[in-house]
């Protein structure tokens, strides 16, 4: 049996993925998002990294839970029923399995996440 080590996050060899969103999504702007994933557990079902993303707004229905951690800029989360949050750096939330509804970055916006997907039902 393997002895787990501690992960350190924010390792600065972490190489960044960048892209940008499938045209069927977005609903304004077009922008570049960017990835750096930190951790990623064996079986593939627990993530942790952080999030950039330039002004836009696009569709999200969410098959993970996730905890964020906005670290800079300006976010509106928008829920089908229409209830919208914003969302500044220092605030904390959870984005439960099976959420839809927009997200729209009013300022970039960098977050801390944490993504538990233990399959893809809903």
């Amino acid at each position: 049996m393997t002895v787990a080590t501690l992960k350190l996050l924010n390792q600065p060899d972490v190489q960044p993925e960048t892209y940008y969103l499938a045209e069927e999504k977005l609903i304004s702007g077009n922008p570049l998002q960017t990835l750096w994933m930190h951790y990623s557990d064996a079986h593939e079902v627990f993530f942790s990294g952080l999030w950039k993303s330039e002004p836009g707004k696009w569709r999200v229905h969410y098959t993970e839970e996730e905890y964020c951690c906005i670290r800079e800029g300006i976010s509106i989360v928008t829920d089908s029923a229409g209830h919208a949050t914003t969302l500044k750096a220092g605030d904390e939330f959870v984005i439960p399995r099976g959420f839809q509804g927009t997200w729209e970055v009013v300022e970039t916006t960098l977050k801390r996440f944490v993504v538990y997907e233990p399959g893809t039902q809903v």
